[in-house]
């Protein structure tokens, strides 16, 4: 795709419906964020040893309390902790293994004041993790859903509600990626979304899983260009009121051994894009980007 001042303008005409709605803060436990002033950096932090990103494994709990603590040193409002990667690829944990993997940790960090978030797809991992002092949930899955919305309601608790094709993140195969995605989108979180607030949840933060595998976006170039397209207009699911997370790219391809500055540089994108949390794997940078674009007033 293309990208210049008068492709932006373009677009921003063509949705101008929807670019300066109002969408409901972002609330982190007792904390309540407006994201369109105060972007929310949430860091990414990898229990499995399949993750993608290697630099942001932890292999023991110590190491992943630590790296926790130093995320949230360096700016991170909340820490996103997962005991399974979502790459096709990877290793399935079982259930038992993930809440043995994410209670010490998730409990560890949260004595220590730290807000974490527990990704996951099973019930009854989101429920110990819960009661481990988790106080958002990173639903990937879409089978279950009552059950986790219950459980949000019952501990006051945010949930961040992937877009997931299949029953979990695990059996998402393809995703539309030459027309407009974005009908599709707003189709499936405003009928997730609905059922959410019939349950008595409102705290929700909306993701479009652009960090997920997909079978149709396995060449690089293609895949970049598609999470780009949809990270630039992120602002047409305002039309829903909630705010958006967007997991950053990697471009591995793209950045090749200066890897560590593709997320910055997509974090300029999101935010321009209406983006109001930001997953990233490099929290210092991304947290630097984004307190300049605030002090320039980029909007």
């Amino acid at each position: 795709m293309v990208i210049s001042l008068a492709a932006l303008a373009e677009l921003a005409e063509a949705h101008r419906d929807t670019l300066d709605l109002p969408v409901a803060p972002v609330v982190l436990g007792e904390k309540v964020i407006d994201s369109d002033s105060t972007p929310v950096v949430m860091a990414a932090l990898n229990l499995s040893r399949d993750s993608t990103y290697r630099d942001s494994i932890a292999t023991t709990t110590e190491s992943a309390i630590r790296r926790g603590r130093i995320f949230a040193a360096q700016g991170a409002d909340l820490v996103d902790i997962g005991a399974e990667s979502t790459n096709a690829t990877a290793t399935r944990v079982e259930r038992q293994g993930q809440i043995d993997t994410l209670v010490p940790v998730i409990k560890a960090l949260a004595d220590s004041g730290v807000v974490v978030s527990a990704e996951t797809y099973h019930p009854d991992v989101a429920e110990a993790c819960l009661q481990a002092g988790a106080q958002v949930l990173n639903f990937t899955g879409a089978a279950h859903q009552e059950e986790f919305f219950d459980l949000a309601v019952a501990y006051d608790a945010t949930v961040i509600l992937c877009s997931v094709l299949g029953s979990n993140v695990r059996d998402v195969a393809d995703v539309e990626s030459e027309a407009d995605p974005f009908p599709g989108l707003v189709a499936h979180f405003t009928d997730r979304v609905a059922q959410a607030r019939s349950q008595g949840l409102e705290r929700i933060i909306l993701d479009p899983g652009l960090g997920f595998f997909y079978a149709n976006l396995t060449v690089p170039s293609v895949r970049v260009d598609f999470q780009t397209r949809v990270i630039l207009q992120t602002f047409r699911l305002r039309s829903l009121g909630l705010p958006v997370c967007h997991a950053l790219p990697h471009a591995f391809d793209l950045f090749q051994e200066q890897f560590r500055e593709a997320e910055p540089m997509f974090a300029v994108l999101a935010k321009l894009g209406g983006t109001g949390v930001f997953r990233t794997h490099e929290v210092p940078q991304v947290r630097a980007v984004l307190d300049a674009l605030q002090f320039l007033q980029v909007r």
